[in-house]
């Protein structure tokens, strides 16, 4: 019996009960965190606010839950949870089993260095001799002997179980470095005494690509987590915020006024309205607007947006045209 929830059709299933519940793979700062009266914040959060916005045209009305490893899947297929919004970098295997489908990609993301600016060097590239602190893992250390073979320069692992001794040794001066995935040094920057004094060097010597997971065989509700996704990419592309969105109903370029939902009806067929792609900008600003709200200079550890900028400015990202 514990199968059919995951063979309802979500929308409906969303819609009955009155709010979204959204899902993600930790709580990670930056990402999702909770503040002392248990609400929830976060890149992850603002794109869950995004789903329920499309959906109902209320960012409010969704139910955060965060899990932890392999675990997250069992939610996800028995209906307990409508999506998750970062669940571990896609691979193959996750895309293939558990019953669930990985959408589109949110963040990019990879294995990288954080440093002290005391170090003075601006790239992985010049790193030599250095101790680094690691997650005894042996495809992140299999990385970093790749990468300082191919580069002729030598390193010492500094090796731990868990990421939070990482920061512990870091601070400690057990370490000169730490490489992680490049969120997971990000969170560990933000809680640092001074964040401003240690920086995430560019470079990313694995691949990793994060975004939405849905269940398996339920097509449509796929298209919305889709599409929701790629309107807030495409806004931040045709120069759609949350603050001129308002002003541009009378505006010429086709673009922009799909993306308004005042010319061409793409709701219909996802069972949402014409204007589902506007809501959701509405409610939580274009792509730009969410990096910049948990990444940017006012979080006091601003983090680059490198892969994650758009196409045209040397990233990755991009959506496929909305016509």
């Amino acid at each position: 019996m514990s199968a059919l929830p995951a063979r309802a059709q979500t929308l409906e299933a969303v819609r009955e009960r009155g709010f979204l519940i959204c899902g993600s793979s930790n709580a990670l700062a930056g990402f999702s965190q909770q503040d002392i009266d248990g609400r929830w914040s976060g890149f992850d959060v603002d794109l869950c606010r995004a789903l329920a916005a499309a959906v109902f045209g209320n960012p409010d009305l969704i139910e955060f839950r965060s899990y932890r490893g392999e675990a997250r899947f069992a939610p996800l297929e028995t209906g307990a949870v409508d999506v998750l919004m970062r669940n571990g970098a896609w691979t193959m295997g996750r895309d293939t089993r558990y019953g669930a489908r990985y959408i589109a990609p949110a963040f990019f993301d990879g294995q990288a260095f954080l440093v002290p600016n005391s170090m003075g060097v601006v790239s992985a590239y010049e790193l030599d001799d250095v101790s680094i602190c690691v997650v005894d893992n042996a495809g992140e250390a299999e990385a970093l002997d790749e990468f300082f073979f191919a580069n002729q320069a030598s390193y010492r692992i500094v090796a731990y179980e868990e990421i939070a001794d990482l920061a512990t040794a870091y601070r400690s001066g057990l370490c000169q470095a730490i490489s992680a995935a490049g969120r997971q040094l990000q969170a560990i920057r933000r809680e640092l005494p001074e964040p401003a004094l240690h920086r995430i060097l560019p470079e990313r010597i694995s691949k990793e690509v994060l975004g939405p997971v849905v269940r398996d065989a339920d097509e449509q509700w796929l298209k919305i987590v889709r599409w929701t996704i790629f309107a807030l990419i495409e806004a931040e592309e045709v120069g759609v915020t949350s603050l001129n969105i308002d002003s541009l109903s009378a505006a010429r370029t086709p673009a922009v006024r799909r993306v308004l939902g005042v010319e061409g009806d793409f709701g219909s067929s996802l069972g949402l309205r014409p204007t589902f792609m506007a809501d959701a900008i509405r409610a939580v600003g274009n792509y730009s607007e969410l990096y910049d709200r948990h990444f940017g200079p006012q979080t006091g550890a601003a983090m680059l947006r490198g892969q994650n900028a758009l196409w045209g400015n040397g990233g990755l990202l991009y959506a496929p045209p909305i016509r």
